[in-house]
């Protein structure tokens, strides 16, 4: 069976519960503030590891107090760290929950968000059917090393999530990604900026016309909508859910899809798990999930359970 290439950020979360943002020259008091394991890619790579998936998560972890946390609660949660960096400060994210669970972030980048081709030498891209690439990484200068290795490793499928500064790329850049026909993950918001149409059906079709690969456009509790081909297009519905905060459910999201995928899941199946998973994470702390949740057995490749994996 061919893995699953992660590439992308391991960070710490810094989550802090308000009532709600404060306006400038605003003095607040937050409820709450923790620290938590966090980082598009890593969040994504946790429903992949508990879900026994086939994968390799590339993931530079730096020093300094995040980066210790980072390398601790990577090794304690099962990952390897094959690119560990402990001269360059690791970032951090800072995460403002408000009371409807919605969260913005202020992000510290740090090496977490670099890249360089050296670090793929151990890999051979025939061994994956699939790579998961996200935004932030392309945003950042080594960005353009990136792109250029999967303009060059023509393998895997490329399944990109460019978030909500997908719209900042450097537009040379985003548009060879766009070129290199990947699967897009988006929500609702990404959808209409990026495909430019006042609705999201008219902007997953515009997107689909550029790639013509499946858009996947999150909608909140609402689903997701799916342009999967053409002729086909559908919205899988949400799950009802109880909502504590957003963090990580799109990153989970996509996760589910890819574990469903290797799994031998349709497309439509792979999104319906997919909102489970991401109902379940909205509606908890943090991003991920117990690894003992009952949805990642759902998810799993064999009978007997979690599987020992030292791919990842």
């Amino acid at each position: 069976m061919k893995k699953i290439l992660v590439i992308g950020s391991t960070c710490v979360d810094i989550i802090l519960k308000l009532d709600h943002l404060p306006v400038t020259g605003e003095d607040l008091h937050p409820k709450s503030q923790s620290m938590a394991l966090g980082g598009c890619a890593c969040n994504a790579a946790h429903v992949l590891l508990y879900s026994g998936s086939e994968f390799t998560f590339l993931s530079p972890v730096g020093g300094g107090i995040y980066g210790d946390f980072v390398k601790e609660a990577l090794t304690a949660h099962g990952f390897s760290i094959p690119v560990y960096l402990p001269e360059k400060e690791n970032g951090c994210c800072y995460c403002l929950v408000e009371a409807s669970g919605e969260r913005t972030f202020l992000s510290l980048h740090g090496v977490e968000y670099t890249f360089r081709k050296e670090w793929m030498e151990p890999y051979r891209m025939e061994d994956y059917s699939m790579a998961y690439l996200c935004g932030l990484e392309v945003e950042e200068p080594t960005g353009e090393a990136l792109v250029e290795y999967f303009e060059e490793e023509r393998g895997p499928k490329l399944f990109f999530a460019p978030g909500p500064r997908g719209t900042r790329l450097p537009g040379e850049r985003l548009n060879r990604i766009l070129a290199l026909s990947p699967v897009l993950h988006i929500n609702e918001q990404e959808a209409l900026e990026l495909g430019g149409r006042d609705c999201v059906a008219d902007a997953a079709a515009a997107l689909y016309q550029i790639t013509g690969s499946p858009v996947i456009v999150t909608l909140g509790e609402r689903g997701a909508y799916c342009r999967e081909s053409e002729e086909h297009a559908y919205v899988i519905p949400g799950i009802p859910s109880r909502v504590v905060d957003t963090i990580g459910a799109g990153d989970s999201h996509i996760g589910a899809i890819l574990a469903g995928l290797q799994k031998g899941s349709s497309l439509r199946d792979a999104i319906a798990a997919a909102n489970q998973v991401a109902a379940a994470v909205v509606s908890q702390e943090g991003a991920i999930l117990p690894k003992d949740s009952v949805l990642f057995r759902n998810l799993r490749l064999t009978k007997e359970g979690l599987r020992e994996n030292t791919n990842h």
